[in-house]
């Protein structure tokens, strides 16, 4: 369980195929602190587990449904990622309830500034879309946005610390991006079936 407040902008360092398995390695430092192999950290909104630490950098693995899910099969060294540790029961919930799952993947359609304010502009796909309201929450690249309007594509407004402090300052249009939406929604789906 993660909040969608990132903690920092990591860089993929280095990534290696064995068989259908993909082992990416990752620059950082503040995600590093107490986390041992076999913790959690959200990558752009994917829950991944730590299997390897080495002062600077940790290790995921990553198989064929993630790479096939989210954005992490198209990432190269250099990609800069958003990170974030998992919950503790004694952490501060600053965003969102968000799991680390991802539902699937949406295109950027523009980013920039409106009036003032930053404006990120994402398409998403229908079939999530429809757990998408107004002023609901969804998870892009795993930081927990507010939706400001759901005409068209989705747009959430951004305050310059979110944008200086994430890996979305570095979006373009036409980038893939990962999205979760709220499970609450799906759940409710689910039992009025």
């Amino acid at each position: 369980m993660f909040t969608g407040i990132v903690e920092e902008v990591g860089r993929i360092e280095r990534i290696a195929s064995s068989g259908m398995v993909r082992r990416v390695v990752v620059r950082a430092t503040t995600v590093l602190e107490g986390t041992k192999i076999g913790d959690s950290i959200s990558i752009d909104g994917a829950c991944l587990t730590v299997v390897a630490l080495c002062p600077g950098s940790f290790s995921v693995d990553v198989q064929q449904e993630t790479l096939r899910r989210t954005v992490l099969g198209r990432y190269r060294p250099g990609s800069r990622v958003n990170l974030e540790r998992a919950l503790t029961p004694s952490s501060r919930m600053g965003g969102h309830y968000v799991q680390g799952h991802v539902d699937g993947m949406g295109t950027v359609v523009s980013w920039r500034q409106e009036r003032g304010d930053w404006v990120l502009r994402v398409r998403i796909p229908v079939s999530l879309k429809k757990y998408v309201v107004e002023k609901g929450f969804v998870a892009v690249n795993g930081v927990s946005l507010t939706a400001a309007s759901c005409r068209g594509s989705v747009a959430f407004h951004l305050i310059p610390h979110t944008r200086g402090t994430t890996a979305l300052q570095y979006l373009c249009p036409g980038d893939p991006v990962n999205i979760e939406v709220d499970v609450m929604a799906k759940y409710a789906e689910s039992l009025l079936q």
